[in-house]
């Protein structure tokens, strides 16, 4: 049977949604959701039902359940603001308020489909790792938990064949929020074409336990070590983005017989405090951040994210404030940004031993250009890479990201990486 609304159709034998005819992108979880509610759309679901239809026993924060319904809006033309379709009834749940038509007919199997061939069979192509995935084609991730040595309990996701490649953590992050987020997934989706891509949430944010009383710059390298021995890698490329940068040069020191090679993306060596930035300007983005971090209302976190793109589109505006502010909790942004401002890894430059590459936009808002020049220069053999853009993470539409692709590309299979 498929649903059809206004020029959708939600057809639930094939796990497509179609706009006029033409099949339409989605998470797989994102689908299961839109389908839910319209099969259901004339009485309310629940919160507590969506979860388990959806989800089963698997626990699932309502951050998760938030994204899901946000993704699921914005693909049928809707907002939680309009909620023209999806509309929420407080204290309760959902109800679908679209004018539903079910067709009986519609659902039809395709003539002459081929069953999709067994992994590791010889029909499949991506098996031996041997054909690259076509971009766009991101299969699911799979998550997994891992516990510290200070007994914190961390979200880790693998993704795509091939060598393992580790990301350290950044400013705020969220596995399942982030993996149809435009401002991160085109990362995973080009790197998982050719690589194992292994990344997690830090303490306090995503999915990883938020309720913890260690916020440091050890404890971030201290995850970085349980997600390492959890996933069982003897030998992996390390990648660091912004804060994550400091994270991985520190785990590279420590430990040179893992990291085969290791990627700095936005990256510094000392944080806000050692950089110089008054206590008061300080004191004062802590205040905005205690305030407004989890209101409705995204004006206090698009100050942060005019920042770190202020070349982004509004739709790519849209999804970074939504990112953060699902990512954690008031208290615990300001927590992380303090602990932030004590980084300082300089001195530990020179002990790095591995291939690096360290990659910095010119015009960078966020973390000055000067900084990636000096990683660079104090880094043994380093090769630097700089990318014309304002922005302090790299979007899919400009130059500068198919620059940096290219370049992670051919520095990661130059002997030692693989």
């Amino acid at each position: 049977m498929t649903y059809r609304f206004d020029e959708y159709e939600v057809d639930p034998r094939l796990f497509e949604l179609r706009r006029a005819g033409e099949p339409q992108r989605l998470e797989p979880q994102v689908f299961d959701v839109l389908a839910y509610l319209v099969r259901n759309h004339d009485r309310v679901v629940t919160k507590d039902e969506l979860l388990e239809k959806v989800w089963g026993d698997k626990y699932v924060s309502e951050a998760a359940l938030n994204s899901r319904l946000m993704a699921a809006r914005r693909a049928i033309g809707d907002s939680g603001q309009e909620q023209r379709l999806i509309q929420t009834v407080h204290g309760r749940g959902y109800r679908f308020v679209g004018k539903v038509v079910a067709d009986l007919d519609a659902a039809v199997e395709a003539p002459d489909q081929a069953p999709a061939p067994a992994p590791g069979s010889a029909g499949d192509q991506t098996a031996t790792g041997l054909e690259r995935r076509p971009a766009g084609s991101l299969e699911r991730q799979t998550v997994r938990f891992c516990e510290t040595s200070d007994g914190v309990h961390i979200a880790y996701a693998s993704v795509g064949q091939g060598p393992p490649l580790v990301k350290a953590p950044n400013w705020l992050t969220h596995l399942e929020y982030e993996w149809q987020n435009p401002v991160w997934r085109h990362w995973w989706e080009e790197l998982a074409r050719d690589y194992e891509v292994i990344r997690f949430d830090q303490r306090g944010s995503g999915l990883s336990d938020r309720d913890v009383s260690n916020f440091s710059f050890e404890s971030w390298v201290t995850d970085l070590e349980a997600v390492v021995e959890a996933a069982g890698l003897d030998r992996f490329a390390l990648l660091g983005i912004s804060q994550g940068g400091a994270v991985a040069i520190e785990y590279a020191v420590r430990h040179p017989d893992k990291v085969t090679h290791l990627i700095l993306c936005g990256a510094y060596t000392r944080g806000w405090r050692k950089r110089g930035q008054s206590l008061e300007e300080n004191e004062a983005v802590l205040t905005l951040m205690r305030e407004g971090w989890g209101r409705d209302t995204p004006v206090y976190r698009q100050l942060f994210t005019l920042t770190f793109m202020p070349g982004a589109t509004a739709e790519q505006i849209q999804w970074f404030n939504e990112l953060q502010r699902v990512s954690t909790s008031p208290q615990n942004a300001a927590r992380l940004r303090t602990a932030s401002g004590d980084i300082d890894v300089s001195g530990r430059l020179r002990m790095v031993s591995v291939p690096t590459l360290v990659l910095h936009a010119t015009g960078d808002q966020r973390v000055p250009f000067d900084e990636g020049r000096f990683l660079a220069s104090q880094i043994p053999n380093a090769r630097f890479v700089a990318l014309e853009s304002r922005n302090h993470l790299p979007l899919q539409d400009e130059p500068a990201w198919d620059k940096l692709i290219a370049e992670v590309r051919s520095f990661l299979v130059e002997p030692g990486a693989r």
